[in-house]
């Protein structure tokens, strides 16, 4: 099985960026989304048309706010459950959670809050994280975890093109670094690193600078997974090649 995770940075825009192109080339099983900035009222025809014809049957969550946040996952396996919320409409209304329960696995799609330049939002982020973390633990008792989606920060050195110089700024402080790293210690292991441990690959870039051409990122894209999936984990890339958002796609294959 395909599942891969990519931040659009706007259905729209990305639907005139080569996006059905990327569908056909990829063809994932599984496509979980982020950033989608589309209510889910005013979600176009088209959009909908495309993921039908790809075969997907598309669950979308928008923000309540237009044009911001919001997350969908495209599926080609129908899911035996379905579920949007954390339980705290600051980040319910933002539509930043799914959860798809299928035979052998829950997949969470995430858009974990970004704690902005100021780090205003740094507190309501590590509340969010605990939510998340709680809801892995809660769903881990019934079966294995995939969780997914742009989490908004680097855990370590090697997941960021210039550490030193964005030591405490947004993105790479200390306290979201942590709140990764007790993600891994809830029982979730970062694919990407598990399989590649000295790989340096990064899933976004700044607008600014030629940051891309230059390769000046970070790795804030992940597949996390129960432990017990490990054995059933067959690889873990990043498609820094693919273009048409800030973001570029991450994969994860499995044999389920």
């Amino acid at each position: 099985m395909k599942c891969i995770s990519w931040n659009v940075n706007g259905i729209r825009a990305v639907m005139k960026k080569g996006f059905p192109d990327f569908l056909s080339t990829y063809n994932p099983d599984i496509l979980c989304l982020q950033e989608i900035k589309v209510h889910n009222d005013d979600l176009p025809e088209e959009i909908q048309k495309m993921a039908s014809d790809h075969g997907y049957t598309g669950f979308w969550n928008g923000a309540d706010r237009k044009g911001y946040s919001g997350t969908a996952t495209l599926t080609k396996t129908e899911p035996l459950s379905y579920e949007i919320r954390l339980g705290d409409d600051r980040f319910d209304l933002e539509g930043r959670f799914q959860c798809l329960e299928f035979q052998e696995f829950f997949l969470i799609n995430t858009y974990v809050p970004n704690v902005k330049s100021d780090l205003s939002r740094l507190a309501e982020r590590q509340e969010f994280d605990a939510l998340l973390r709680d809801k892995v633990q809660q769903l881990e008792s019934a079966k294995p975890v995939m969780l997914c989606g742009d989490m908004n920060v680097a855990h370590q050195p090697i997941d960021l093109a210039r550490p030193k110089p964005n030591e405490g700024k947004a993105g790479y402080t200390d306290e979201e670094r942590a709140g990764m790293t007790e993600y891994v210690q809830a029982g979730l292991i970062d694919t990407f690193r598990t399989l590649n441990p000295e790989t340096v690959r990064y899933s976004w870039w700044s607008y600014r600078g030629q940051a891309r051409a230059n390769n000046v990122g970070w790795r804030i894209d992940y597949f996390l997974a129960s432990e017990s999936l490990l054995p059933c984990i067959q690889s873990a890339d990043i498609h820094c090649d693919v273009t048409g958002s800030d973001h570029c796609p991450i994969e994860l294959i499995t044999d389920h």
